[in-house]
Parts: C-alpha cells; sequence; structure tokens
C-alpha cells in the first residue's frame, strides 16, 4: 500500500509543478519510462529518486514516504558544505550536480574526475551529492540521459519549423560540427562515454537507444526527402547509418587536432565541407 501513497504524492509534485511526467523526469535525470512505471506501482522509487524528487519539489522526502505530516521542507534536506552556501541552482541540485559532472568530463575525462571535485563546483559537500546519486554507476547514467535530452533537445529547436528536406539535413550537420568551444566540449564528452559503453551494461544501452534515435531523426529527414525529390531514391535506414557513421569518424579526427591548427585537413570546416560534400554527391537529386 505504501507503494500507491508515494506513487500518488508523487504525482501531487508533478500536478504542482506545472509539467509533464516527461518533462518531470528529465528534470529529475532518470529514464520517463521508469518514472511511469514507478507511478503505476510497478515499481518503487530509489531513495534516490526521491531525494530528487523531494529537491525539485520543493518538498520533504519523509513527507513522500508518508511519515511527515505536510510537505514543508524540514532537516531531511540533502547536507551542504561547511562554506558560505551557494544561491539555490537554476533547475535544482540535481540538474546542477549532473551539467556540472558533465562539463568536468569534458575536461578531464570519466575517470580522472571525483566526486570532491563535483561537489566543489556545485559549491556543495560530497555528502549531498551521494544523497542525490549514492554512487559513480548512477552518476554516469544520469550524465549520459542529461546529453542525449540536451542533445535531443537543440535537434528540435534548430530544426523546428523547417519544410525543406535538404536545408534540415544541413542544420543537422552543422549541429554535429565540433567548430565552437561548447561543440568540442559536447563531443569530448560522448568520446568519454563511448569507451564507457563498451564496458558497462547500463550505459551501453543508453548508447543504443541514443544512437537508435539519432538514426532514425536522419533516416526520416532523408525519407521526407527522398519524396520531396530533394534526394536521390536511396534507402533512408542505409544512408543514415552511412553518414552518422561518417560523422563520428571525421568529429573523431577533429577532436585530435588543436583548434588552432590550420592547413591540416582535420579541422572543423574541413569536417564539414566533406560531410556536405558527401550529401551533394551521394544523395542530393540531379537538377532537371
Amino acid at each position: 500500500m505504501q507503494q500507491y501513497e508515494v506513487a500518488a504524492r508523487v504525482r501531487q509534485v508533478i500536478d504542482a509543478a506545472g509539467v509533464s511526467a516527461r518533462e518531470f523526469a528529465r528534470r529529475i535525470v532518470i529514464d520517463p519510462s521508469k518514472l511511469s512505471r514507478s507511478l503505476n506501482g510497478s515499481r518503487r522509487f530509489t531513495a534516490a529518486e526521491l531525494a530528487r524528487i523531494a529537491d525539485i519539489g520543493g518538498v520533504d522526502a519523509n513527507w513522500l514516504l508518508g511519515s511527515a505530516s505536510t510537505p514543508a521542507v524540514p532537516p531531511t534536506s540533502p547536507p551542504t558544505s561547511t562554506s558560505e552556501p551557494a544561491p539555490a541552482p537554476e533547475g535544482g541540485r540535481p540538474l546542477q550536480i549532473v551539467r556540472e559532472t558533465v562539463r568536468l568530463i569534458a575536461e578531464r575525462g570519466f575517470h580522472a574526475v571525483r566526486v570532491a571535485d563535483i561537489a566543489t563546483a556545485c559549491r556543495t559537500s560530497t555528502a549531498a551529492i551521494h544523497y542525490h546519486f549514492p554512487g559513480r554507476d548512477e552518476l554516469l547514467e544520469a550524465a549520459v540521459r542529461w546529453c542525449m535530452d540536451e542533445d535531443t533537445r537543440r535537434r528540435a529547436a534548430a530544426t523546428e519549423g523547417t519544410v525543406h528536406a535538404g536545408d534540415e539535413l544541413r542544420l543537422l550537420l552543422d549541429l554535429q560540427t565540433p567548430r565552437t568551444e561548447q561543440q568540442r566540449r559536447q563531443w569530448c564528452v560522448w568520446l568519454d562515454l563511448w569507451a564507457e559503453a563498451a564496458r558497462s551494461t547500463t550505459v551501453g544501452q543508453l548508447h543504443r537507444e541514443y544512437y537508435r534515435q539519432w538514426r532514425t531523426t536522419v533516416s526520416d529527414v532523408i525519407g521526407r526527402g527522398v519524396e520531396q525529390g530533394v534526394f536521390r531514391p536511396v534507402d533512408p535506414d542505409g544512408a543514415a547509418l552511412t553518414l552518422t557513421a561518417l560523422i563520428d569518424g571525421l568529429a573523431s579526427q577533429v577532436l585530435a587536432t588543436a583548434p588552432d591548427s590550420p592547413g591540416t585537413g582535420t579541422g572543423a570546416q574541413a569536417m564539414h565541407d566533406a560531410l556536405t560534400a558527401h550529401v551533394d554527391t551521394c544523395l542530393t537529386a540531379p537538377a532537371g
């Protein structure tokens, strides 16, 4: 019975937040399907998930469990550092922890990032980090999921309203080309996570799911381009597999080259030119 009571209280928190369950799952950095199963009673919330829900919803974790009479935040809030407290982070503490983890992974690599480093970046304590993410595996999973969600969100925002499939595909190529420092950081994180995907079942599953979604996006654009007569009558799935593999390979070469080393043939502009040439040669339908 308690399991359903907890789910009912979590629903109250989601309703009070005024967002969809999918958006709330993004904010607490869990798989939307896990949240759905927990809300319908077929899966129990973990203690760490309830901690994140309490943080985002501004309620007491004990209230979620039914052991406190009101949802007000009491002394069960996560521990903080002994230094001057930082202002409330945008999006809540869990998202701040994940964002800083991703930033540090991009700079140092996942295995060089300590929980103490994340706590320092968040101006909180290591105990507060463990309160929301008890282990490194859970934190890595959250970081991967956040990167997936952010990448998907950026693509959707950049291509919203685009009707011409050729234009949309070129917008996607622009987003995948590591020209800016932010784009290079994003790719550095992905390269580090690829290595983890080879060792971690959980990260590997997320990696496969992300690439399934990414290739489906590219395939859909190519398929619409074929229907519009913009692209040749190619197999969209096969063309998407080839193009995404080409993007990954070229990006790896770009990241292995200093951004201020012109003339090497492996810079961001060279990558973009090669991708554009591939689209023009292998996909774009001849004029007339």
